[in-house]
């Protein structure tokens, strides 16, 4: 008799995303380890996970893009950033994309991976930013390489649904 391991599509899947939130948690850990003076400054470790976040939104839009035709309209590259970039990352969709059609997108992920692990106490919510930042850079170096200039904000008022908000900026 053989024994054929059969693996399920979520057993893979949740072998994909072992390492990089492993990866994404020691980043957290690593940046928000206090210095010499025991004293962390919370607004330049948000910019350094954010800057990182940026450059590998960059070269993962870049690869990400490489066989697809130039998009027609700022409308179509959000779609592509809730679909298939989201997807990429996070493996679903973004689950709700507004606009106002003025250069502002809301888009809503009611089950955000990278804080599904967190408890859904209030008093983790103080903590969300820090896991949040690494993200908000991939959306808004993943525009840039697209060509759009923006701001991308995030917030959270119950675990794990998440709100990023990205404000167009024209040139």
């Amino acid at each position: 008799m053989i024994f054929v391991p059969v693996t399920t599509p979520r057993a893979s899947q949740m072998a994909d995303e072992a390492p990089f939130h492993f990866l994404h948690n020691e980043l957290i850990n690593y940046i928000y380890t206090p210095g010499a003076n025991g004293e962390t400054d919370n607004g330049k470790n948000m910019s350094r996970l954010e800057a990182m976040g940026f450059r590998v939104g960059q070269g993962l839009t870049e690869r990400f893009t490489k066989e697809t035709p130039r998009f027609k309209d700022e409308l179509d590259i959000m779609k592509f950033v809730c679909k298939d970039f989201w997807t990429c990352l996070f493996k679903k969709q973004i689950d709700n994309l507004r606009t106002n059609h003025q250069g502002i997108y809301v888009l809503q992920d009611n089950s955000f991976r990278l804080l599904s692990q967190l408890s859904a106490g209030k008093q983790y919510l103080e903590h969300a930013p820090k896991y949040l930042a690494f993200t908000c850079g991939l959306v808004r170096g993943g525009l840039a390489d697209l060509g759009v200039k923006s701001v991308v904000t995030a917030e959270v008022a119950g675990m794990p649904v998440c709100k990023f908000q990205v404000m167009i900026q024209k040139a």
